[in-house]
């Protein structure tokens, strides 16, 4: 059993999720000390075990997602597995599913059906369009969502305004650190007396949106014709090319143009008409962005971050992931925990972000090979491990 002393110590989560949006769910709530156990069906099992780089037969996607869980392996085909199940969720505080709707419901075990015997349970449903609706039975991955939720619309080429991919899977990762906020909120309530148990119903395509509004919505928010209208925030980004590198900047006032111009080597255009306050650069953008460009390729990298941190210009060179463990910053942060996994070898993962004073958040137990707690949990639940194993319940 977990002897963390976070936050979530003694709330125990069944996680019957896979893939990304409801693992990694699991996980963050593993970190902040709950006991979450992974349930996994035979053979494949989790597809996150399976895909990208691999060594032990535990592949990296899988562990930083399903760190801090212990997992057993269960045959829901059988009544004995069906009936473990039952067990398992009958006293856990949270359980995680994200199956296509319909699912659980035809295993007996949709929501309607779990609070009648766990009515305290806090029960995550979590799909791709959400349970009802047109496109509520299509199969989706993140591109998928990225793609719907106008995500791709807005990352397109200025120039061709070709729609394109985060190469990341954000909407799966959106989704689950919506869903572990919602959870430590109904717990809370649970908690309070304002609720006892409840449904949280979660759409990727929901929280996507919802992810995307705030900046990208800036101007489709006002809806009257005679509304002033801007480019959103985002729509400027862009990473500046230098003589010899990558670098990020913002200048919005008058005193980072002026840092800007400085760190470009030119200072004397700060008090250049075309560019002196924010009603000239607007009404002159084309040149601004010809004269930045033309600055920029005869700029190295190393003199404009030393002149724009003397002008407190905000900026910073573009990191690639190899980088990153040796960012000044990030190492002083203590970001990255290195450490032996049991299957794995050496392994790198990054730390909770969230550094809490009274409660705090630790990097949990290692990614589980898959059964490896089975005998444990079940025996748990006061059931003989062999008797299952034999009539292939478990594995």
């Amino acid at each position: 059993m977990s002897t963390n002393t976070g936050p979530l110590a003694g709330i125990k989560v069944v996680d019957m999720s896979v893939m990304i949006s409801g693992p990694l769910t699991a996980m963050m709530l593993a970190d902040y000390g709950a006991d979450v156990i992974k349930v996994e069906s035979p053979g494949v099992g989790d597809l996150m075990r399976h895909l990208g780089s691999q060594k032990g037969g535990v592949t990296g996607l899988f562990s930083l997602n399903n760190r801090g869980k212990r997992a057993i392996t269960l045959n829901v085909k059988t009544q004995e597995g069906i009936d473990v199940l039952r067990k398992l969720i009958a006293d856990a505080d949270v359980f995680i599913q994200n199956f296509r709707p319909g699912a659980m419901e035809r295993l007996g075990l949709g929501y309607e059906d779990v609070k009648k015997f766990n009515p305290k349970i806090v029960y995550v449903s979590i799909s791709g369009y959400g349970p009802d609706g047109p496109n509520s039975h299509r199969r989706v991955y993140d591109n998928v969502i990225q793609a719907a939720s106008g995500v791709a619309a807005v990352q397109a080429d200025p120039g061709t305004g070709k729609p394109n991919m985060l190469r990341n899977l954000m909407c799966d990762k959106v989704t689950s650190y919506t869903a572990m906020q919602s959870v430590c909120a109904a717990l809370f309530a649970r908690e309070r007396g304002t609720a006892e148990g409840q449904h949280i119903v979660l759409a990727m395509l929901d929280a996507a949106v919802a992810f995307l509004w705030p900046d990208a919505g800036m101007d489709a928010t006002l809806l009257d014709e005679d509304a002033k209208r801007m480019a959103t925030l985002g729509a400027n980004y862009n990473v500046t090319v230098l003589k010899d590198g990558y670098c990020a900047s913002s200048a919005v006032s008058d005193a980072e143009f002026r840092g800007l111009w400085a760190a470009f080597g030119r200072p004397e255009l700060a008090d250049d008409p075309r560019f002196n306050t924010a009603v000239a650069r607007s009404q002159n953008t084309a040149e601004l962005v010809k004269t930045m460009k033309e600055l920029s390729s005869e700029t190295s990298l190393e003199d404009f971050l030393r002149v724009a941190e003397e002008h407190d210009l905000p900026a910073s060179r573009v990191n690639q992931l190899s980088d990153l463990p040796t960012d000044p910053q990030i190492k002083h942060n203590g970001v990255f925990v290195e450490r032996e996994h049991h299957a794995m070898g050496n392994v790198r993962e990054v730390r909770p972000a969230a550094r809490m004073s009274a409660t705090p958040l630790r990097v949990s137990r290692p990614a589980p090979t898959a059964g490896e707690h089975s005998d444990e949990i079940v025996s748990e639940l006061g059931y003989d491990p062999a008797k299952l194993r034999e009539i292939g319940a478990i594995s």
